[in-house]
């Protein structure tokens, strides 16, 4: 054993798994300042590349570019794809035409959220989900009976999130020819190095923005297209940070963050139905039977829910991420689970999952326990918080048609 393996705590017999790179990792690597890595699903993904301010503004004011190829891309594929599709997701798959995403959730059969994603129609018997989580043993075991074929295209397709208010000005003068008309969960294909690329008009900034998907081996071409384009257009690439933060104004949630997974959570009181993290409004009670109907229709009756999530105005400017809530300054009522100040909103804000009645019936008198070093020490603060709806923050132009600056 070398001092380098005794330095990191390594022992003999170790297996060492090493990150993967996505196919954009060249470029990103070029750019990156900071050496401030992450792990996405298995990948190696940027925290920062260069400053967390400046790439959080790229998104609000020009235009960022974000990869996404560690994101799960599961193809599923058929005759009986949309019906499978149908019975495992919360949302009626036959009014999903082809060429549009659906942003969509599915549950375990007692109606415990396994993960939430997008579903894209890319053919009459054609769809790719995507997710934060892997799910492929899940998904074939659902498929019993349906003529469908599942495959994980999470390393063979490579992906890239432009957002911000000219990333659409970025895509016309990269030449993408029509990319203006394409409305909001709109998608369509882009000829691209004598094949094609796939962009949707989609995103997790709450900002007009794009998802692009391509091959594997077109990722660099394509990378190289956008960057050349945007040079004019003040085009930074982000890191997950930045992406965070907006995502928080934006009031989304993301999955073993904001709630835990069926499958992953370790306690009972950690499982989450849809109505318990903000989806109810995806649960489509006139569609056939899907997975967990009958559990979330029952939990509705008998008014057995008991958790409940929130968005927060947080007084002061210092977040508190993962922070206890209190009533009243003594009875604990919830924890935050994402909070950010905002920069557009001059806001302290959060997202906060309280234990019902909190949250439902008793919404005065709530605080939270935020602790902030202050010169080498900790200061244990009482902050009063106020709930309000989400998004924190709703831009016009992201559902503007065409898009525009505005």
């Amino acid at each position: 054993m070398n001092q380098m393996d005794l330095q990191i705590g390594r022992r003999d017999g170790d297996v060492l798994t090493p990150l993967l790179e996505t196919p954009f990792h060249p470029r990103l690597e070029a750019l990156d300042l900071n050496n401030d890595w992450s792990v996405w699903s298995g990948f190696k993904a940027p925290a920062t590349l260069s400053d967390e301010e400046l790439e959080y503004f790229a998104i609000r004011s020009t235009a960022a570019l974000f990869d996404i190829s560690p994101m799960t891309k599961y193809r599923i594929e058929g005759p009986d794809a949309e019906a499978f599709c149908n019975r495992l997701t919360l949302r009626d798959v036959r009014r999903l035409g082809v060429g549009r995403v659906q942003y969509t959730a599915w549950c375990d059969d007692q109606g415990h959220v396994l993960d939430d994603g997008t579903l894209f129609r890319l053919g009459p018997r054609l769809f790719r989900l995507c997710s934060q989580e892997r799910h492929l043993p899940w998904l074939i075991d659902s498929a019993e009976g349906y003529d469908v074929t599942i495959a994980d295209e999470s390393i063979e397709i490579a992906g890239l999130a432009l957002q911000g208010p000219t990333s659409w000005v970025v895509l016309r003068d990269a030449g993408f020819e029509g990319v203006e008309i394409l409305k909001p969960f709109q998608l369509a294909d882009f000829p691209h190095e004598g094949g094609s690329v796939t962009i949707s008009r989609t995103g997790f900034t709450g900002d007009l923005g794009y998802e692009l998907f391509c091959h594997r081996d077109q990722a660099l071409g394509l990378w190289d297209r956008l960057w050349e384009a945007g040079s004019r257009n003040r085009l930074r690439a982000i890191g997950y940070n930045a992406l965070n933060h907006a995502r928080i104004e934006a009031g989304f949630i993301v999955a073993n963050a904001d709630f835990v997974t069926s499958e992953t959570a370790l306690r009972s009181d950690r499982l989450r139905l849809p109505d318990e993290i903000g989806l109810d409004w995806m649960v489509d009670l006139e569609k056939p039977n899907f997975n967990g109907r009958r559990a979330i229709v029952k939990a509705r009756e008998k008014k057995t829910l008991k958790h409940i999530l929130v968005g927060l105005e947080v007084e002061g400017n210092v977040s508190g991420p993962l922070s206890l809530i209190y009533h009243r300054k003594r009875k604990e009522a919830g924890i935050v689970t994402a909070s950010a100040w905002s920069p557009i909103l001059k806001k302290n804000i959060a997202i906060a999952s309280l234990a019902r009645p909190y949250g439902e019936k008793v919404v005065d008198d709530l605080w939270v326990e935020i602790y902030a070093l202050r010169e080498l020490q900790y200061q244990k603060m009482m902050k009063r918080v106020k709930i309000v709806p989400r998004p924190f923050l709703k831009l016009d132009r992201r559902g503007a048609n065409p898009p525009g600056l505005t």
